[in-house]
């Protein structure tokens, strides 16, 4: 004997997971351009580009760049971990602390 209801189950679920997979996808999208995380990572690029430049103009030894390097990788993990946690986003709180963390690091470059 056939089950219309067993059927009709069998094919709700299979669209709400297809539609939950769909909106996690876009929700994914949005959040990795979040202009939180956006504003973070744009902050290491740009002390990043600053310590090459201190590191070719020679006002610092590639020992105190690896140093900063180091420090500005621990930030960026630390910002991927905030946003594995809160859907792929980070919160204003998680932003102010990595900002401290990387004003920190910006004040060694150009010392």
């Amino acid at each position: 004997m056939f089950n219309h209801k067993a059927l009709l189950f069998s094919l709700m679920a299979a669209a709400a997971g297809t539609i939950a997979t769909a909106s996690t996808a876009q929700a994914g999208e949005w959040a990795a351009n979040h202009p939180r995380r956006v504003e973070v990572n744009s902050r290491l690029a740009n002390q990043n580009n600053r310590i090459h430049r201190e590191v070719k103009d020679g006002q610092m030894s590639k020992g105190e760049a690896q140093t900063l390097h180091h420090d500005d990788r621990q930030i960026r993990q630390e910002e991927r971990d905030m946003a594995s946690q809160d859907n792929s986003h980070i919160t204003r709180t998680d932003q102010h602390a990595l900002n401290q963390q990387e004003n920190q690091v910006s004040r060694q470059i150009g010392q």
